[in-house]
């Protein structure tokens, strides 16, 4: 991924987050502009902790509390870069970091 493309569309998150997620945390749908998605997705990385590791199953737990087309979220944090995947075991590759 583009780290500089991220950093550049963080600097509207605030905006981005507000038109696409619900008050309930759901996507409302999944931005087409790859700068729209990179927030939504680094903010969906955030429910993955560093260092650990998810069966495909649970990842797709965790990415359908967002959208229903979970698998749709699971490939674009693949391909860009915010999840990284090997024998159907996937971690977190990349995104910002909350402060703690």
């Amino acid at each position: 991924m583009d780290r500089p493309a991220l950093a550049d569309a963080l600097k509207h998150k605030d905006v981005v987050l507000r038109a696409f997620l619900g008050a309930d945390g759901r996507l409302a749908s999944i931005p087409t502009k790859l700068g729209k998605r990179l927030v939504v997705l680094d903010h969906i990385a955030q429910d993955f902790q560093i260092g650990q590791r998810y069966p495909e199953a649970e990842v797709n737990t965790m990415l359908r509390r967002y959208h229903d087309d979970y698998a749709a979220l699971r490939r674009y944090l693949v391909e860009n870069e915010f999840l990284e995947r090997r024998d159907g075991v996937y971690w977190r590759a990349g995104g910002t970091v909350a402060d703690a």
